[in-house]
């Protein structure tokens, strides 16, 4: 019990911890991060892959093979980590590569920094909005980043800068910035002390991860400074404790490991029964189906394919989002090839650390890439030195094809071999080219398999590129290995394009998650913050893009974050929050119709009590599946009044694509009667409620539906077989136990004496109105009367509904039960109705006195009704319900003309007990009575046959009446008697033994 109860404190807590959550640590995340951290505000950056420190990077093929995931979904196969460093995938004729770790793709890189280049940043879809700062914004980026240039001009530098003038078209070479430590800069002094990082080598193993610690990666300034603001303030505050000062702790909490699935909108308040935080936050970040960070802010920076994941999945759950999502995918213009066997000078292979000590610096291959050479045509190529940790035969032959035609497929084994006994291998270079694309590309999701597919855009310039390959390879000499894909892409850009509105995009110019629901508002508090927002592509290596969007991004998101906190502050002094929400409930059925739904759930926490997560596929009711958002789910509920009963209890809120939210709750009841005759029925038997509770649906009724769930035996031994461990065995014995101490045992559970603490019982009981009243005969009686106020009900009370009265029965009280949480003056007061409850002078609280029942019929109900006439108007209708005496006095009253039927709204009488039970004689009576019978059959003595027929007006709305007996029903399980609609020429007979 303790462990739970820390559960449940923590989770409470952490649903309180931050300010803003950031997903995703690339050049998009780590900017926003620092930003707000430096700002004050409490942030916790997420992170799918772990954090790669220098001696962690592949240095061979083995190594780098392992920290490869490739996911081909043209076969649907998938090897390797999720959390790989270099994610591959193959859809179609394109291959994207993306990298995965604390620091996105800056981690294997090659660091180039190039401007956005006029010609983007004129394209129409280019937002207006971004050239106010945009230079600005860039300048921030490329000091924390220390952009520098290299020291001296490399080998493969100085031979392409040779051939490149004549033979790619118009050519211009580019200045070449990298953010590669070089030694030859000190850090600005404005900067935080940030980590000491090595000096570039010129190894050329950039884009595996240096392993020299010399690559300005975002977890070296922007994702360090964040951390390092935490620590200050964290600090700050031990510090000042003594002294009577608060200082509220800031900056960032990394969580690496973690994998965002989708967010929700946490605006269903909490729904679950004792569940209360100090503050609701706007959105729930959810890891998995379960476990969640809550947050005013959330900030995706998953990158392309990441953050379109979860918004297409927060889209299945009910988030509106723009039908642009997904579109104008851009692969930014990549076409990769590799140039192998040249008799060029291209020292363009990797070294490892005996290598690099017997070659002087300028002698080395350098960094990844340092020249860069751009077409008047509109695209750029750059060569790139491959890390000696790639396995040479993907580039030669297996992934790709040679040119000109000949012996080439063998060229990448003989390469190999010459590499591994130690002669000198041949010459080669890999080539990048980059251009400007159509922008028309289109990621989906694919619902079945519940990934993401895509499609590249068009490339126009690809001939052009392919040709510019050639004329290379033909002045270099060797073998041309060009790609087998038509998009060979590591810069993804687009899919959750900036826009002016939700008809061109999915965000607009500051980031901000366009809301469908009016054409301009946005999503308050969910930002998107990375390469998915450049809507088209820029024609050079996107980092430096990136990161100014980043920083444009940034300066909105802090100045919004902090407005929110100072309107929270005020708000939350004044406002007070209800705890449950508003159930409006409208149309109630209950049919023989059998449905099929299927349940997928997923159940984490203690054997006894935990979270559920997973899904509902309910096609009556929405098509697509109907998701759990949050859910409890007690194995073993115990209820003090009721020891000997077993319980299961299911509590869930549910979310659908169309925006609605439903509630399912459900028990499972095991009575140990009948020496366990239904006990296999009872413990596969789960009585459930749904019910809607908010948003637009895709029926337009309310609903609010009343059912069972079974289970088969097949089913439930799957179930046990999904159990992970020892949960398996722990499971099967706690089952056993319950049906062991249920039906055999017959032990009790709980104590007695903690039935006075239940919150039922703390709760004040409404606030009633005494009226005594004389009746005919001069005899003094009482009426309670509760109204139910605006105020205090749950629905809106659109019209006015009838009063109900309530009759006892002999000498007991029935309905107005204080210690009970949900008794029937409670129930109808939710419903919105008025409650008279006659004390009749068969009443305990009443003087002893000569009477009889007849007395009653005759005097006191009229009285009573009289009563009510006089306070709501003779044309008023009253609603009967009555118990055991209380049944045969109003039968009395109206039989005999004391009431008039022309007053009545609906009658339903009971006669309950707790376990009610029928000897073998009195059922068969039962089912063999051709009449129908209102109060049912009272066996005295003989058939004194039919004493009259009566005439029925009752002319009460069926909802109403419905609903009326739908709430009396609920609260007399197990009775003997009937509740029925109104009928006409209803025959009244009455039995006696």
């Amino acid at each position: 019990m303790k462990k739970q109860t820390d559960l449940e404190q923590r989770l409470c807590d952490e649903e309180d911890s931050y300010d803003a959550v950031v997903v995703g640590s690339g050049y998009g995340g780590s900017v926003a991060s620092f930003r707000m951290s430096m700002a004050g505000i409490k942030v916790c950056l997420i992170e799918k892959g772990r954090q790669w420190e220098a001696h962690d990077f592949p240095t061979d093929s083995l190594k780098i093979m392992s920290a490869l995931r490739v996911e081909n979904r043209n076969l649907g196969v998938s090897f390797g980590p999720k959390d790989a460093l270099f994610q591959l995938y193959e859809q179609g004729d394109s291959l994207a590569a993306i990298a995965c770790g604390l620091g996105g793709g800056s981690l294997v890189n090659a660091g180039v920094m190039l401007p956005t280049p006029v010609r983007a940043r004129r394209n129409p879809k280019w937002p207006k909005e971004w050239e106010w700062d945009w230079d600005s914004c860039e300048a921030s980026a490329a000091t924390m980043l220390r952009v520098q240039r290299a020291p001296v001009r490399f080998t493969v530098s100085k031979v392409m800068g040779e051939i490149a003038d004549g033979q790619i078209e118009e050519s211009c070479e580019d200045l070449v910035k990298l953010s590669i430590n070089f030694d030859l800069e000190d850090p600005p002094p404005h900067l935080m002390k940030l980590q000491q990082t090595g000096s570039c080598l010129a190894c050329g193993n950039c884009l595996a991860g240096c392993p020299y610690n010399a690559k300005n990666s975002t977890d070296k300034n922007y994702i360090l400074s964040a951390i390092q603001a935490y620590s200050l303030q964290l600090h700050i505050s031990k510090s000042c404790f003594n002294q009577n000062f608060f200082v509220m702790q800031a900056g960032c909490i990394v969580k690496t490991g973690c994998q965002v699935q989708y967010v929700f909108k946490n605006s269903h308040e909490s729904y679950l029964e004792g569940k209360t935080s100090r503050k609701r936050r706007r959105w729930l970040v959810y890891l998995n189906e379960i476990d969640y960070v809550a947050a005013d802010f959330v900030i995706l920076s998953a990158g392309v394919f990441g953050t379109t994941e979860i918004l297409f999945q927060s889209q299945m759950r009910g988030l509106e989002l723009s039908d642009t999502l997904g579109s104008g995918f851009s692969c930014n213009g990549n076409t990769v090839a590799f140039l192998a066997g040249s008799p060029a000078p291209l020292t363009a292979y990797g070294l490892d650390r005996k290598q690099i000590l017997e070659r002087p610096f300028q002698k080395r291959p350098g960094p990844a890439i340092s020249s860069s050479h751009t077409s008047s045509l509109g695209f750029t190529i750059q060569s790139a030195v491959l890390p000696t940790a790639y396995p040479y035969l993907v580039f030669k032959g297996i992934v790709s094809y040679g040119w000109p035609t000949g012996y080439w497929f063998f060229h990448g084994i003989i390469d190999k071999l010459k590499h591994v006994m130690g002669f000198q291998a041949s010459q080669a270079v890999a080539l990048n080219a980059m251009g400007y694309d159509e922008s028309d590309g289109k990621i989906i999701f694919d619902k079945d398999t519940n990934k993401i597919c895509f499609s590249p855009p068009c490339d126009p310039l690809l001939p052009q590129k392919v040709k510019a390959f050639q004329k290379l390879a033909k002045k270099l000499g060797g073998i041309l290995f060009l790609s087998r894909y038509r998009s060979t892409s590591v810069h993804l850009l687009g899919g959750c394009n900036a826009a002016s509105d939700p008809s061109h995009g999915v965000c607009n110019s500051n980031g901000q998650v366009f809301d469908t629901k009016a054409f301009t508002t946005v999503h308050p508090g969910l930002y998107v913050c990375d390469a998915s927002l450049i809507p088209c592509s820029v024609g050079i290596n996107p980092s430096l893009t990136i990161a100014a969007a980043a920083e444009h991004v940034s300066k909105y998101l802090v100045k919004d974050v902090l407005e929110y906190k100072s309107k929270r502050g005020i708000d939350l002094a004044v406002k007070n929050v209800g705890q449950y929400p508003i159930l409006a409930v409208g149309r109630k059925s209950r049919s023989t119709d059998r449905s099929i739904v299927a349940i997928k759930e997923t159940m984490k926490g203690y054997i006894r009590r935990g979270k559920v997560g997973g899904y509902i596929v309910f096609e009556a009711i929405e098509k697509d599946h109907l998701h759990v958002i949050d859910g409890e789910v007690d194995l073993c509920k115990v209820d003090y009044r009721t020891p000997y009963t077993q319980f299961m209890h299911y509590r869930l809120l549910l979310a659908s694509s169309s925006g609605s939210r439903y509630v399912l709750e459900g028990q499972k009841i095991m009575n140990p009667f009948l020496l366990a005759l239904y006990a296999w029925r009872e413990a596969t038997t789960l009585h459930v409620t749904f019910k809607n509770i908010s948003g637009k649906s895709s029926r337009p009724e309310t609903i609010n539906i009343t059912g069972e769930l079974r289970i088969s035996l097949i089913e439930l031994l799957k179930s046990l077989m999904s159990l992970e461990g020892n949960r398996r065995r722990r499971f099967i014995a706690l089952f056993a136990q319950a049906l062991l101490r249920t039906y055999i045992l017959q032990i009790p559970r709980g104590n007695h004496k903690a039935c006075v603490l239940l919150d039922s019982y703390n709760k004040p009981y409404p606030n009633t109105t005494i009226y005594e009243i004389e009746t005919e005969d001069g005899y003094i009686i009482s009426c309670k009367q509760w109204k139910c106020s605006q105020t205090s009900c749950h629905l809106k009370i659109e019209e006015q509904q009838n009063p109900v009265l309530l009759l006892n029965g002999y000498s007991t009280e029935s309905y107005s039960l204080p210690s009970e949480p949900n008794d029937l003056v409670r129930t109808l007061l939710e419903e919105g109705r008025e409650i008279w409850l006659l004390q009749s002078r068969l009443h305990p609280l009443h003087p002893a006195n000569n009477f009889t029942i007849e007395d009653i019929a005759r005097f006191d109900i009229p009285a009573a009704i009289a009563k009510i006439l006089e306070l709501h108007g003779k044309s008023t209708k009253v609603h009967v319900v009555a118990h055991c005496v209380g049944g045969l006095a109003v039968h009395m009253a109206l039989l005999g003309g004391h009431v008039s039927s022309t007053h009545i709204a609906s009658l339903s009488c009971t006669n309950s007990s707790m376990f009610f039970k029928l000897n073998a004689l009195v059922y068969i009576q039962n089912v063999a009575s051709p009449d129908p019978c209102i109060n049912g059959h009272i066996r005295r003595g003989q058939n004194f046959g039919s004493i009259g027929n009566i005439e029925n007006q009752f002319s009460t709305p069926a909802p109403e009446m419905h609903s009326l007996f739908h709430s009396t029903a609920k609260h007399n399980k197990g009775s003997h008697g009937s509740i029925f609609p109104p009928q006409k020429n209803l025959q009244f007979r009455i039995y006696s033994e």
